[in-house]
C-alpha cells in the first residue's frame, strides 16, 4: 500500500510541469492577444530623448546595428556612445557614423572616469549625467531597430504610472548549430517563463536590450551608481523601478541582436554564468524551477513506466506541449517563419538547461571576460584582487 501511494505521489509530481506548461499557454495567449492595442503609438507623444549606448570593442556587423538608431523616425533624439579610450576599436565606426549621418545628435564620450568592476555600468553614470533629455533609452551594442523603435519604446511612458519598458529581442540571422539552439530556447523557454512570471506577479525586471525609464525613476533608487559592483544591471534597474510603485511595461515587439555565440562551449559557459547569477538574485524562484522542467520529470517516468503506457503517455504530453508553446511562441506571437526547422532542437535544449540548472547548485563563481569572480551578498568579488574592469554582456 505504501509502495502504491509512493508511486502515485511520485506520478502526481511528474505531472507538474503540465500544469505550468498550460500556464504558459495562457500567459503567452494573454501576452499576445492584445498585441495590436498595447503597440499603439501615439503620434502626439514624443518627449525628446536621450539614447545611452556603452560600448567596448567591435560587435559583428556593428556599423549596421548603431546606424540603425541614426534613422529613427523621432522628432528630437541625441545618441550618446561612451568608450574606454580613443584606441578602441568603435571609435572609427563610430566616426564613420558622424560624418554619414550629419543631421543627427551624435556624442562620443571617452572613458568613465570610475573604477568599478562593472565598467559598462560605470559608462552608464557618465552618460546619465551628461544627457540633455529627461528620458533615457539603453541598449546594448549588438542590438538592431527599425524605425519605428523609438516611437514604440517611449509611448507607453505617457501613461504617468509606467516607468519603466523593455521589450523582446530575436537573432538577426541564425547560421551555425550554436545560434539555430539558442533561438529555440529563447522562444521555448525563455520567453514563456517571462510571460508566466508577468501574468503571476507583473514584471520586475528589465533587459539590457531596451530599457527606457527617466532620469528621475533612476536618480530614486540611487541611480547606476549604486548597481555598478552588481551583476545583471538590467534586471536591478527594472526591480528598483517597480518598487518605486511604477509599472515595468514588457512590449510584445522585438528588436533584433547579431549571434555572437561562436561555439556550444561559449553558449553552455554564457547560460552558466546567467544561471548562477540569477539563482543568488532569486533562490526561491530558482528552486522552483524543479516542476517546470518537462524532460527528466518524463525521463523518469519512462524508467519507472518503461512497458505499460505510463511512460508513453507522459513522453508524448511532454512533446506535444513543448511543440504547442514553441509554436504559439514563435510563430503566433512573434511571427517567425521556418521554425518547424528548429524543432527538434527543443529537447537538445531542455536537456541542457536542466544540466546547467543542476551545476548552479553550490556555486558562488562566475566566470566573466576570462576573469574569475565571486558573488557575496549581491556583489561581485573578484578572486584576483585588482582584475581589469570588465563589461557586462
Amino acid at each position: 500500500m505504501k509502495s502504491q501511494a509512493a508511486g502515485c505521489l511520485f506520478l502526481i509530481l511528474a505531472a507538474t510541469p503540465f500544469i505550468y506548461y498550460l500556464l504558459v499557454l495562457f500567459s503567452t495567449w494573454r501576452f499576445f492577444g492584445d498585441a495590436d492595442k498595447r503597440l499603439s503609438t501615439d503620434r502626439g507623444f514624443t518627449p525628446p530623448v536621450s539614447n545611452l549606448k556603452p560600448l567596448r570593442g567591435v560587435d559583428p556587423e556593428a556599423y549596421e546595428n548603431l546606424s540603425s538608431y541614426c534613422r529613427q523616425d523621432y522628432p528630437e533624439y541625441e545618441l550618446i556612445f561612451c568608450v574606454g579610450d580613443e584606441s578602441d576599436p568603435s571609435v572609427p565606426v563610430l566616426e564613420k557614423l558622424k560624418r554619414d549621418f550629419p543631421d543627427r545628435q551624435i556624442r562620443i564620450l571617452f572613458g568613465s572616469g570610475r573604477n568599478a568592476i562593472n565598467d559598462k555600468v560605470a559608462k552608464l553614470v557618465r552618460m546619465v549625467n551628461e544627457a540633455r533629455h529627461e528620458v533615457l533609452v539603453i541598449n546594448d551594442s549588438d542590438v538592431r531597430v527599425g524605425p519605428n523603435y523609438l516611437r514604440t519604446v517611449v509611448a507607453p511612458l505617457r501613461n504617468p504610472k509606467v516607468r519603466g519598458v523593455t521589450c523582446l529581442y530575436l537573432s538577426t540571422e541564425d547560421k551555425t548549430f550554436t545560434q539555430h539552439l539558442q533561438s529555440i530556447g529563447m522562444i521555448c523557454d525563455f520567453f514563456p517563463g517571462i510571460f508566466v512570471a508577468r501574468q503571476l506577479d507583473g514584471i520586475k525586471f528589465a533587459f539590457g536590450q531596451t530599457i527606457v525609464t527617466t532620469r528621475a525613476c533612476l536618480k530614486a533608487f540611487g541611480g547606476y551608481e549604486a548597481i555598478e559592483n552588481r551583476p545583471a544591471d538590467d534586471l536591478l534597474v527594472g526591480r528598483y523601478i517597480a518598487q518605486q510603485g511604477y509599472e515595468v511595461e514588457l512590449l510584445p515587439y522585438a528588436v533584433r541582436t547579431v549571434p555572437d555565440y561562436d561555439s556550444f562551449q561559449s553558449l553552455f559557459i554564457k547560460r552558466l554564468r546567467w544561471l548562477t547569477v540569477m539563482r543568488h538574485m532569486r533562490p526561491w524562484g530558482h528552486i522552483g524551477l524543479t516542476f517546470t522542467q518537462g524532460l527528466p520529470w518524463c525521463l523518469a517516468v519512462l524508467l519507472v513506466h518503461p512497458s505499460d503506457g505510463i511512460g508513453a503517455a507522459y513522453a508524448g504530453a511532454y512533446l506535444l506541449f513543448r511543440l504547442v508553446i514553441t509554436w504559439l511562441v514563435g510563430v503566433w506571437g512573434l511571427k517567425q517563419r521556418g521554425l518547424w526547422k528548429k524543432m527538434p532542437l527543443i529537447v537538445v535544449w531542455d536537456a541542457m538547461a536542466f544540466v546547467i540548472w543542476l551545476l548552479t547548485f553550490g556555486r558562488r563563481r562566475i566566470r566573466w571576460r576570462n576573469v574569475d569572480y565571486r558573488i557575496r551578498d549581491g556583489m561581485l568579488v573578484p578572486v584576483t584582487p585588482n582584475p581589469a574592469p570588465n563589461s557586462w554582456r
